[in-house]
């Protein structure tokens, strides 16, 4: 007798469960995907989820931060391919193109979830770790790169990493990275000390 698992009956019911909500959720929305459609195509028994998780609002906060690490990993892999620091702060800017022109891009899942979000949720907080996360790149890499002032360089750079990202997801803007790119660049300059300047 065959006692072999499939690869899919290997996976633990937490792992197929944070599978299922990361494709439903960011399909969809954290409140039009109802648990039944998520425990369906995770292919577990409701217990399963309650037992894991405790909750919906549980299952969604481990999905964002799940999103969060898996984003945080091909950014920091992609940036050790730049070779200084000018061109990490910009590369950010390449990676975010490189997401958006996916098939299945729909936005940023973290703008997304806390738009959704009561102000004191789980929820919440997931979205605010990644964006806390990704400011605080942006804050490191300004200030490698020789920015004056990199707390405000940063925050410049988070409006157009948010506008490209809503840009390219709402408008079908293919050109929206590169335009945020070429107008960070334009803000690096600037922030640079005279003596720095290219």
């Amino acid at each position: 007798m065959n006692t072999t698992k499939s690869p899919e009956a290997r996976r633990s019911a937490r792992q197929r469960l944070l599978d299922a909500a990361d494709e439903l959720f960011y399909e969809g929305s954290i409140h039009t995907v109802g648990i039944d459609r998520v425990i369906e195509r995770a292919g577990v028994a409701k217990a399963s989820l309650y037992d894991t998780f405790g909750s919906k609002e549980a299952l969604i906060q481990a999905y964002l931060l799940a999103r969060h690490e898996a984003r945080k990993l091909r950014i920091a892999d992609r940036l050790a391919t730049y070779a200084g620091p000018r061109e990490r702060l910009l590369g950010v800017f390449d990676i975010m193109r490189e997401a958006a022109s996916g098939p299945r891009f729909r936005g940023c899942p973290f703008s997304r979830a806390a738009a959704e979000a009561a102000p004191s949720a789980g929820i919440r907080e997931a979205c605010d770790t990644a964006r806390s996360w990704l400011r605080d790149l942006f804050v490191s890499l300004a200030r490698e790169a020789g920015a004056a002032d990199p707390e405000a360089l940063a925050c410049q750079l988070m409006l157009l990493y948010d506008g490209a990202t809503v840009s390219s997801h709402v408008d079908a803007n293919v050109k929206a990275a590169d335009a945020a790119r070429a107008t960070a660049e334009q803000l690096l300059n600037a922030a640079l000390p005279a003596n720095a300047r290219p």
